[in-house]
């Protein structure tokens, strides 16, 4: 597996190496190898996103059947089988194509992590070797550091040193893309579902602390591809909409489930309900 993986890298930094030449920029190598990328995971993309969206639509009738069959786990199981069938819905297919996208992903952050683009910038304010920490540090006369302290300790000594924008802005601003991103991308994927409202928090914070020590080439890809990732998932949730909005409703002309009391006792009947 380790000579597999290694090749798989050294494969990707040839793609990489060719997008230079052709270029004469790093950072637009990155870009195109971004994009080709993402289009070519698309197809497993779109399959995640739409199983995703598939199973949220179901969710009321899956609560429906929790309530009914609550106590008798085998036909619980029998019906939500039953309807998984009735609307072609797989649970495991959300995850399997992300089982086959994050090495993939993985691989490529690493490539460009360990990659040395020595003094090289994009669009003359990404510092493609340089993390926003590294460039802050140095703005302020410190040592080339990774350490969030560190660099904190630099500018409290030579606060004037925060003047030197173009070491660490571009990387900066960066930063502020990819969080709100990560915000926007974690609230189409959650919509209003309190329980994953922590979650839109915590994600884009997480993601700041992650990506102060990414170098900028690290940061150019991870932007653009959560950009990306953003647009896919738009146009594939509206896509998906608009079908399930062409269907029969999940409500529409399904047997609504009540509980009668009749001399002490409890039954479960149906009533015909149209509305949806």
């Amino acid at each position: 597996m380790g000579s597999l993986w290694n090749g798989a890298a050294d494969l990707l930094k040839l793609f990489l190496e060719q997008f230079y030449k052709l270029t004469g920029s790093y950072g637009t190598s990155i870009v195109i190898l971004t994009v080709v990328i993402r289009l070519l995971l698309y197809p497993l993309n779109k399959k995640q996103l739409v199983s995703m969206q598939a199973m949220q639509k179901i969710q009321p009738r899956l609560k429906m059947l929790q309530e009914k069959y609550g106590d008798d786990k085998q036909k619980l199981g029998e019906e939500t089988m039953q309807l998984y069938r009735e609307y072609k819905v797989n649970p495991a297919a959300g995850c399997m194509p992300m089982l086959v996208q994050l090495p993939i992903l993985i691989l490529l952050f690493q490539v460009l992590r360990k990659h040395d683009f020595g003094d090289a910038a994009y669009l003359g304010l990404f510092k493609l070797s340089t993390s926003a920490v590294n460039g802050l540090s140095q703005a302020c006369g410190g040592h080339a550091t990774e350490r969030l302290v560190d660099a904190v300790k630099a500018v409290f000594a030579n606060p004037a040193g925060l003047s030197n924008v173009s070491m660490y802005i571009g990387n900066a601003l960066l930063i502020a893309a990819i969080v709100f991103l990560t915000w926007l991308q974690q609230k189409m994927s959650t919509g209003d579902n309190p329980q994953m409202a922590a979650m839109n928090t915590v994600m884009p914070i997480f993601m700041a602390w992650i990506c102060l020590s990414m170098p900028g080439g690290v940061m150019i890809y991870w932007g653009l591809s959560t950009l990306i990732g953003v647009v896919q998932q738009y146009y594939v949730v509206k896509n998906a909409k608009i079908e399930m909005a062409n269907k029969p409703s999940l409500h529409k002309n399904k047997p609504v489930v009540e509980v009668v009391e009749d001399d002490d006792e409890y039954e479960w009947v149906e009533v015909e309900d149209d509305e949806e």
